[in-house]
């Protein structure tokens, strides 16, 4: 048994508490406003996938998720910032429950799929945020990297639910500590499934175009 797969199937205490914790605070905060728009809160297996522009993104949307789906929800962070220090990593594992994936990775055990997939085959959910990056450019957002392509190749059965997070860049901006209160929204979109014999192109813009219909303000940058 590895160490990923312990992570993965036990929520301890502390992120029990971190979890509770930080969804409070985002309710405190941003008076988050879940919008279902043509899907449903369900406790069955889900990879949410949202735009990124900030490191709050994964708690915006986990606050939106009751207790027992947030407690089989894993976000997928980065590796080469999360696992810089241990005390990132501390955080990221040991209190938020997360994923670290490496983008430039030399060895089969760092596969990120790989990785990603055998926490799907635990049974649990994913957070994934398709753009690879935080979105610091004046894109509504960027192109989609082939993670997701890949994960619904291997996986169809698990449910892609897109996921548009308004105003969390302005909650708390890149380089910034402290929250600034603000209204944000969360809209969760209709389930996406990939065609037989799509193109990966194809889908990851199909997918990319679901999620920008879902930005309740088109005309601003969030």
């Amino acid at each position: 048994m590895t160490k990923l797969h312990i992570r993965a199937n036990t929520f301890t205490l502390l992120q029990t508490i971190t979890s509770v914790g930080l969804s409070a605070l985002a309710w405190v905060v941003t008076g988050v406003r879940p919008i279902w728009n043509g899907s449903q809160p369900s406790e069955r297996q889900r990879i949410y996938f949202a735009n990124h522009a900030s490191h709050g993104d994964f708690i915006l949307l986990s606050a939106c998720l009751s207790e027992k789906v947030r407690a089989r929800t894993h976000a997928v962070a980065a590796a080469e910032y999360w696992g810089k220090s241990r005390l990132r990593r501390y955080i990221a594992e040991d209190m938020l429950s997360s994923v670290l994936i490496r983008r430039q990775w030399t060895e089969e055990s760092q596969n990120p799929i790989n990785i990603m997939l055998s926490v799907l085959d635990q049974g649990h959910s994913l957070i994934l945020f398709p753009e690879g990056t935080r979105n610091t450019t004046d894109e509504p957002l960027l192109p989609f990297r082939s993670g997701l392509y890949n994960l619904s190749m291997a996986r169809p059965e698990v449910e892609l639910i897109p996921c548009w997070i308004e105003n969390m860049s302005r909650v708390l901006p890149k380089g910034q500590f402290l929250p600034v209160p603000l209204l944000c929204r969360v809209v969760f979109g209709p389930a996406v499934t990939i065609a037989p014999g799509e193109e990966r192109r194809a889908f990851l813009e199909r997918a990319r175009q679901t999620l920008l219909a879902l930005n309740p303000r088109p005309d601003r940058d969030d």
